[in-house]
């Protein structure tokens, strides 16, 4: 039977990041419990919604914690309601007792309430990933990684592999994470420091948003197992597991080449507001496009809807070089391929009105590339 006192902001934020992996709707209702193990050392939480799943392990070291372990065991309670209790009670120290028949009583300040639970043994166990040769990771590189890409994966489940993130290591240490959603394209690559047995993977999208999530930058490097069907990332408390997704990821780099007609610099931010305010006038149009001319040296971006108004505006320029150039987009495409990028001028380079753009930060061109399919219009 469990017994344990434990700082309740500590608990709070370790039960917050453990329900990133509960879902209230599942179709196994089992997993809208949270799995509390506890044992003298420390106590292990454990949320699923069988795409991802999440161990957060609070060690009876940290100090922060507060935690003082009693007596020993496990049981499953309700998620949501279990967290909304204890974000509710009073006190900055949080008593924890189980009783008769997996019930349990919380007691804080003068504040006592008693809670159903579940018998641990219905819950479904973790598949396991064997943990040997981990591929480590600075979290923070993840995180920007997963910024740069995962926006560009589909939304749409027409075709489930497009809704992935696509991770290969190749010669034990050149990786490549690439998304798409069939529009654009976001492609990140470099040399890891630590060379790893090579993959090739294809991660919901959604699983590493949420991993960014979890994963706090105080947290300085995670290490990542893979198995055939998921893959763990663990740093020292949390554990974080997440099914892969299963067929062959298209071949990105066929769409890739370095012959382009015409090269614009622009100040990223500058580029981003002119969209930003273009799109306010195009999202009311039927087809949703913004057009941009380059001519005589000067770049333009005009919208034109009958119903609402229309934008004309000519855009500031870094340089430009090439010939002149009318190409038609979908602007929000433009707006968050600039949002991932961190460096102060971008670089498009355009082949023709209907071959894809691309967009390279202008400090470093081979590392991150975007790229974004024009819009054809009569």
């Amino acid at each position: 039977m469990i017994k344990f006192s434990i700082n309740k902001v500590f608990f709070l934020q370790a039960l917050n990041a453990t329900k990133r992996a509960i879902s209230s709707k599942n179709a196994i209702p089992i997993l809208s419990s949270l799995k509390i193990e506890v044992n003298s050392q420390s106590i292990t939480l454990t949320g699923s919604n069988g795409q991802i799943s999440i161990e957060n392990t609070i060690s009876a070291e940290e100090e922060n914690a507060g935690l003082l372990v009693t007596s020993s065991g496990a049981i499953l309670l309700e998620a949501n309601f279990f967290i909304n209790i204890v974000s509710s009670l009073p006190d900055i120290t949080l008593d924890f007792e189980e009783i008769e028949q997996h019930q349990v009583v919380l007691n804080s300040g003068k504040s006592e309430i008693t809670l159903k639970g579940k018998d641990v043994e219905q819950y479904p166990r973790l598949q396991e990933v064997g943990t040997n040769n981990p591929l480590i990771l600075e979290t923070k590189l993840l995180k920007t990684i997963i910024s740069e890409t995962a926006f560009a994966a589909s939304t749409q489940e027409s075709r489930p592999i497009l809704t992935g993130v696509h991770l290969v290591l190749t010669n034990h240490k050149e990786f490549k994470a690439v998304a798409t959603d069939s529009h654009r394209m976001s492609q990140r690559k470099l040399t890891l420091d630590h060379s790893s047995d090579d993959f090739d993977v294809v991660i919901p999208s959604r699983s590493l948003r949420e991993f960014a999530a979890v994963f706090t930058d105080d947290i300085e490097s995670v290490e990542v197992f893979f198995s055939n069907s998921q893959i763990l990332f663990r740093s020292e408390y949390i554990s974080f597991y997440t099914r892969l997704l299963e067929g062959n990821y298209p071949d990105t780099d066929r769409l890739l080449g370095n012959n382009f007609e015409t090269e614009v610099v622009f100040n990223t931010n500058a580029l981003r507001y002119a969209m930003e305010r273009a799109h306010l006038i195009s999202n009311a149009t039927q087809n949703g496009t913004v057009k941009l001319e380059i001519i005589n040296n000067q770049v333009t971006a005009h919208v034109n809807s009958p119903e609402v108004g229309k934008v004309n505006e000519e855009l500031d320029i870094e340089s430009l070089s090439g010939n002149d150039l009318t190409i038609s987009f979908n602007p929000t495409y433009l707006i968050e391929a600039l949002k991932a990028l961190k460096s102060e001028t971008v670089t498009i380079r355009f082949i023709s009105p209907i071959r894809p753009f691309t967009l390279t930060p202008s400090d470093n061109s081979e590392n991150f590339i975007q790229l974004i399919t024009p819009v054809r219009t009569n």
